[in-house]
């Protein structure tokens, strides 16, 4: 587990990585990407205030487990969110936002099916997974739109291409 209490500028969140399972980049290449795609995100929203995060780098079977158990569907996914309190968009920040979990299987086929590097894909997962924890949400044409409209905001502060071009 990584934890990184010296970020001057960054976000407003401490965050704690933990490798879990799969086959990931080292520690400090996942602990770069996230401290910089957690910084586009909170930078787009104007949200501030203090929190913690925690970022799991898991495989396809745990996620699978938990897809099963909190969404009723029995498959891997490529990223999961679990807010630890009730987060409403644009609102101030919980002490905790929650847990982001991404599955390694899923996430490398995407990045190798989009033809994209596995570090971009981690950092726009990273931001998706985020915005849940900041009360963003896809359920709906016009909340899908605004979601990915922050989503490409800041993927582009960190030079990466709009993933739904």
């Amino acid at each position: 587990m990584a934890e990184n209490p010296e970020r001057t500028g960054g976000p407003p969140v401490d965050i704690d990585i933990f490798v879990e399972a799969g086959d990931w980049p080292v520690e400090a290449e996942l602990t770069r990407l996230v401290d910089q795609a957690v910084a586009a995100a909170f930078a787009e929203t104007g949200i501030s205030g203090t929190s913690e995060l925690s970022i799991v780098f898991s495989d396809d079977a745990h996620i699978r487990i938990l897809n099963a158990e909190w969404r009723d569907k029995d498959k891997p996914t490529n990223v999961l969110s679990f807010p630890a309190f009730p987060s409403p968009k644009g609102g101030p920040l919980p002490p905790m936002l929650g847990d982001i979990v991404l599955a390694s299987e899923t996430v490398a086929r995407e990045a190798a099916l989009e033809e994209k590097p596995l570090g971009n894909h981690i950092s726009h997962l990273v931001i998706h997974g985020l915005l849940h924890l900041l009360g963003y949400d896809h359920e709906t044409d016009a909340e899908a739109e605004e979601m990915e409209a922050t989503e490409r905001k800041a993927l582009a502060r960190l030079a990466i291409p709009d993933p739904y071009a």
